[in-house]
C-alpha cells in the first residue's frame, strides 16, 4: 500500500506571518498576523499572565544587514538559519564576536547581550525570543 500524501493546509498558519506564542505550562498558541513593530505590544498585553516565562517564535528574511542593534535583558534568543547566510553580530564583554550561520546553523544570543546581523544576498531565520522587554538602539 503507498504511503497516503501530504498536502498542506490551505488554513495552517505561515510562521513568516504568524507568530507562535510559547508559554508557560508548555502551551504552543497561534497569534494574529504580525504587522510590524507596533505589534508587540498587544503580544505582551495578551500574554501578561505568562509573566517572563514565555518565548515567541518568529521567522523573518532579510536581503541586507540590519540598521540597528537589539538586547533581550530577560533571556537568550536561539536564532536558526534557514536558508542563505546571516552573521550575527554580538557585543560581548571582551569584545565583539561574529558568527556565520548557514542554512540548518543555530546560535544562542545570551540573555542582555546587544546583538546585529550582517547579510549578504538573501536569508531567512528563526528566532524563538524570550522577547519581553527588549530594547533596540540604532547601529
Amino acid at each position: 500500500m503507498p504511503p497516503p500524501k501530504r498536502r498542506r493546509h490551505d488554513d495552517a498558519p505561515v510562521l513568516a506571518r504568524f507568530p507562535l506564542h510559547l508559554g508557560r505550562r508548555s502551551r504552543a498558541l497561534p497569534q494574529p498576523e504580525f504587522t510590524g513593530m507596533e505589534w508587540y505590544a498587544a503580544y505582551f498585553e495578551r500574554h501578561a499572565s505568562d509573566g517572563d516565562d514565555a518565548w515567541i517564535a518568529q521567522q523573518f528574511s532579510f536581503s541586507e544587514s540590519w540598521t540597528s542593534c537589539e538586547r533581550h535583558p530577560l533571556g537568550d534568543e536561539a536564532v536558526i538559519c534557514a536558508s542563505g547566510e546571516i552573521t550575527l553580530i554580538q557585543e560581548l564583554p571582551d569584545g565583539p564576536r561574529k558568527i556565520d550561520l548557514r542554512a540548518g546553523d543555530y546560535a544562542v544570543n545570551p540573555r542582555g547581550v546587544w546583538h546585529t546581523a550582517d547579510v549578504s544576498g538573501r536569508a531567512t531565520a528563526l528566532f524563538i525570543t524570550a522577547g519581553r522587554g527588549t530594547e533596540h538602539r540604532p547601529r
